[in-house]
């Protein structure tokens, strides 16, 4: 299970292309940045003449947007944006959305709390399950991740690398997919550390200690090593 750049960053969009896609997020983006807020119902009629798209695409943008929990439609009330807390974050739109619109000191705490209950378990199971091609892609990403210096795009790149190279070398099929949750937020963070011009001490050391620990399949190591990694992130850019 090896990573490749295809599986990182920004995936591909799933709300479609063409006036479809693009009215999927020109309503999207009215959502996350509250033009529309949660409880407000939609006009369709003036939607619709100001996106300059037919009953036919509105429609099925309605429907995405549905399925991916910010919309909902009620008998006799209409089409409405449900509740923040309702929308679906393990979305891979709707956790770009989230990211473009800007988040919170809370959300990236949030999403801590969550690779802190899956990332050293994932490790751990690396350990144990991993390939020759799984240690290749993290050797990969800790060489590209030692060559950077200075460039916050390089550094953040080659992190995303290694994350995704971890998770997939867990060979759970449910952590490896894992990645379009965690890498995206990974990137978004990393871009506003790295790029802040605060000074930051270079990441390879922890992440070299976790790869350590998977090719020499110590499980406890790994999971620790993982773990310390993330709690000294979190020290370092509460």
């Amino acid at each position: 299970m090896g990573a490749t750049m295809g599986q990182l960053g920004n995936p591909a969009s799933q709300a479609g292309h063409g006036p479809h896609g693009a009215a999927v997020e020109a309503l999207a983006k009215r959502i996350f940045e509250g033009s529309y807020g949660e409880g407000d119902v939609l006009a369709l009629p003036e939607v619709m003449a100001e996106l300059d798209v037919s009953q036919t695409v509105l429609r099925e943008a309605v429907k995405v947007l549905t399925t991916k929990g910010l919309l909902a439609t009620r008998q006799n009330h209409g089409t409405y944006v449900r509740p923040r807390e309702e929308w679906n974050l393990l979305d891979s739109d709707v956790l770009r959305w989230k990211l473009a619109a800007g988040a919170s000191s809370d959300f990236f705490a949030d999403m801590l709390e969550l690779r802190r209950s899956i990332e050293p378990a994932a490790a751990a199971l690396a350990a144990e399950r991993r390939t020759d091609d799984d240690l290749d892609a993290l050797n990969a990403a800790l060489t590209a991740m030692s060559a950077t210096e200075e460039d916050p795009v390089l550094l953040v790149r080659a992190d995303a690398s290694f994350h995704t190279a971890m998770l997939l070398a867990s060979n759970n099929r449910f952590y490896a997919q894992m990645h379009r949750v965690i890498v995206p937020v990974i990137i978004q963070r990393g871009r506003q550390v790295y790029a802040s011009g605060d000074a930051f001490e270079h990441p390879y050391g922890v992440h070299a200690a976790v790869a350590e620990a998977v090719r020499d399949r110590d499980l406890d190591g790994a999971y620790m090593a993982m773990l310390e990694l993330l709690d000294k992130s979190a020290r370092e850019h509460p």
